[in-house]
């Protein structure tokens, strides 16, 4: 069966992916020197590297199903499986080890809706989700740490904890927005209680506070464009695998 869509067409690749072909190119180069495309036993791929990076983009960006993106790459639903079971946890973001002494990070949790109810549940959305914490640099807005997901029911003061986030940030300044409290994160000024308003200086503090925080509402916004984190079909870790994986596409689009 004759593909549709493939990587040896440029045209095909911004669509698809969300990066530019030079970006697409650098990350199969990345891909090809940590050994993915080496030759192991087994039967080989039908598909080439670029071909099953595309799928795998493709099916992140659009949600399309596995029967629906079969014959547009001219493979089997069942290969089309395998290549996203295989491929996706390999196109993760590694999360950032070290930060710069002066790097200001911003964190904050957003609901993916997942039809896997074992790792879901209702959440303030009235839908099945799960709950991730992406911490971005509040200068370059690129996504540094991303926690394993819990349920949507989970707060964030807890999640921020619990999915790791906290642990891999460290001590590094991370501002947050109010649902953060205790946390030892920079969160907005509260009144106290039979306050009836903040001083002038505590209002200017949340507005600046509060404009820097929205960077990372921008970044949920770019990243929600790959359509899976809408309704995410995948089950088990593959909710983990795709945020992973549109966080380093997301970065890779910010930095071309």
């Amino acid at each position: 069966m004759a593909s549709v869509i493939t990587a040896s067409e440029p045209s095909w690749i911004a669509p698809f992916t969300g990066l530019s072909p030079r970006c697409f190119g650098k990350l199969l180069t990345v891909l090809r020197r940590d050994g993915v495309d080496l030759i192991h036993r087994g039967q080989p791929w039908s598909l080439p590297l670029e071909d099953r990076v595309l799928l795998v983009t493709t099916y992140w960006r659009t949600n399309l199903t596995l029967r629906q993106l079969a014959p547009l790459f001219g493979v089997s639903k069942s290969t089309v499986g395998r290549v996203i079971n295989h491929l996706g946890p390999l196109l993760a973001l590694l999360p950032r080890k070290r930060f710069a002494r002066d790097a200001v990070l911003i964190v904050d949790g957003t609901l993916v809706p997942a039809r896997d109810h074992t790792i879901a549940e209702r959440s303030k959305n009235y839908r099945y989700s799960t709950n991730h914490q992406v911490v971005i640099d509040a200068d370059t807005r690129l996504v540094v740490v991303v926690g394993r997901p819990l349920t949507g029911n989970r707060n964030d003061c807890k999640a921020w904890e619990d999915s790791g986030a906290k642990a891999a940030v460290g001590k590094t300044l991370t501002i947050a927005d109010g649902g953060y409290p205790g946390t030892g994160l920079v969160i907005p000024h509260r009144r106290q209680r039979g306050q009836t308003e903040l001083p002038d200086w505590k209002e200017d503090h949340n507005r600046s506070h509060k404009q820097v925080r929205a960077r990372v509402e921008h970044v949920f916004a770019r990243m929600k464009t790959w359509k899976i984190l809408r309704d995410c079909r995948l089950k088990g870790d593959g909710v983990h695998h795709a945020m992973l994986g549109i966080a380093r596409m997301y970065n890779l689009a910010l930095a071309r």
